[in-house]
């Protein structure tokens, strides 16, 4: 390469690094979806284990939850306490808010 040569690849990166950087193009506008997405939960079959007759539960205090005459097909936990996590159908689940104590599901598994 020349002098002549490196000098004017000087000169044009120097003119090129002089120049403001070129405006980003604008984001195409989004339209949102027309209705929000729809959520499919499993189905949980019939009420195996009396969860409907207990739904008067949700909000009100965790003391308020009778005593059970099955005891091997009910656990009651906070919904933040460690759980096993296998479905059993006639199982009746009573879950409660731990803070303040309130009863917050009631289902079967």
């Amino acid at each position: 390469m020349t002098r002549a040569t490196l000098a004017a690849l000087v000169l044009a990166l120097a003119a090129a690094s002089c120049s403001p950087p070129a405006k980003p193009e604008p984001l195409p506008a989004v339209a949102p979806p027309p209705h929000p997405p729809t959520v499919v939960s499993a189905p949980r079959g019939p009420d195996q284990c009396g969860a409907q007759a207990l739904q008067y539960l949700i909000g009100k205090p965790k003391t308020e939850i009778p005593v059970p005459v099955d005891v091997d097909n009910r656990r009651v936990a906070c919904t933040t306490c460690p759980i096993t996590e296998e479905f059993v159908p006639k199982r009746l689940n009573i879950f409660f808010d731990q803070s303040s104590g309130l009863v917050t599901e009631v289902r079967c598994g």
